[in-house]
């Protein structure tokens, strides 16, 4: 059983009436720190939220329960779908991307127990949602002129090993 924090964020709403939750946009959070990210996910004056946010050490924080629509996505479609918030989870990564506090504007790495956390989760989440396995995306993917992560350095194929895919 995965050990799950909550930190409720008020920015959600409800999903459309019978909405399928078949996707899982990932990202990172291109802020320096957990708890900045958590504060800024968390703030009502920023209008953002996710389902889940994973810190660097592993630890899983839930924001957002996961049958509400988390606000994670912004102007998106996937498979000539818009709206992406409605049918999708959203997870954060911790991780300050390639600005914040890095030598030589140089891309910060994906540390294995956060990605093993990940793996837990997506595990956890596809038991009640089985259709997410073929639609685990990032946000890059979603929002392609908008948005670049989770970065280059984000590990797709260990995501594939375990049965994680694009399509």
């Amino acid at each position: 059983m995965l050990k799950i924090i909550h930190h409720p964020s008020p920015n959600f709403d409800d999903r459309p009436l019978r909405t399928l939750i078949d996707t899982v946009v990932l990202h990172y959070t291109d802020m320096p720190s957990t708890a900045t990210s958590l504060e800024r996910l968390s703030d009502p004056l920023y209008k953002v939220s996710s389902h889940y946010l994973i810190d660097e050490d592993g630890t899983i924080y839930q924001l957002v329960a996961e049958e509400k629509r988390a606000w994670h996505a912004g102007e998106s479609s996937w498979q000539g779908r818009s709206k992406v918030n409605d049918f999708s989870i959203g997870i954060e990564l911790q991780n300050p991307g390639h600005v914040h506090f890095l030598e030589n504007n140089a891309w910060h790495l994906y540390p294995t127990t956060q990605s093993q956390a990940l793996l837990s989760l997506l595990t956890d989440i596809a038991s009640r949602y089985p259709f997410i396995r073929h639609n685990t995306v990032g946000h890059c993917d979603i929002s392609p002129n908008r948005k670049i992560d989770p970065g280059p350095h984000f590990n797709w194929e260990l995501l594939t090993a375990k049965g994680f895919k694009k399509f």
